[in-house]
C-alpha cells in the first residue's frame, strides 16, 4: 500500500514504513556537501549573484581550486548556477546564481539560522552523547 509523506512516496510494509532513495536523495546529498551552501550563500550575498572563480575562492576560507571546480560544475550540472565565459586575454569566468538558484536562497537562509540557532543544543548533545558512550570511535566525531 503506497502513501506520501511530504511528497515523498514509501510503502507500508509488514514490518513497517519502507522509504526508497530517489531524485530528491541526490540534491540533498549535494547540499549536504562541504562547499555547496557556502558557495550559494557567498553568490547570494553580492549585487547581481554573480562572481569571477576567483572572487568565489577568495570568499570562502580553506576551499582548494579543485574543489571549488568540482562544485561550481556540479552546481551549475544541476541547474542552480550559470558559467559565464568571456573571451578575453586573459580569460574570464563568471558564475551567476540561475532563477532556480535564487529560488533555493530562502530555504537555505531558513536552514542556517535554524542551525545557528540550534547550534549550541547540538554541541551540548554531542558532548552528553560521548560522555556516555565512551566506546564511540572519536574519528567519527564532528566537534566543530
Amino acid at each position: 500500500m503506497a502513501d506520501t509523506l511530504h511528497g515523498r512516496d514509501y510503502e507500508q510494509t509488514p514490518k513497517g514504513p519502507r522509504l526508497k532513495p530517489c531524485a530528491p536523495h541526490d540534491v540533498l546529498a549535494r547540499l549536504g556537501d562541504k562547499w555547496t551552501i557556502l558557495t550559494l550563500l557567498l553568490l547570494s550575498i553580492v549585487p547581481g549573484h554573480r562572481l569571477r572563480f576567483s572572487e568565489i575562492k577568495n570568499g570562502i576560507e580553506g576551499i582548494t581550486q579543485r574543489m571549488l571546480t568540482v562544485t561550481l560544475r556540479n552546481l551549475e550540472r544541476d541547474g542552480f548556477l550559470i558559467r559565464h565565459c568571456y573571451a578575453e586575454v586573459p580569460p574570464r569566468v563568471e558564475y551567476e546564481l540561475t532563477s532556480m538558484g535564487q529560488d533555493l536562497l530562502p530555504a537555505l537562509h531558513g536552514f542556517t539560522d535554524w542551525i545557528r540557532q540550534h547550534w549550541p543544543l547540538i554541541v551540548d548533545a554531542r558532548r552528553d552523547f560521548d560522555k556516555s558512550h565512551p566506546a564511540v570511535d572519536n574519528k567519527s566525531r564532528d566537534d566543530r
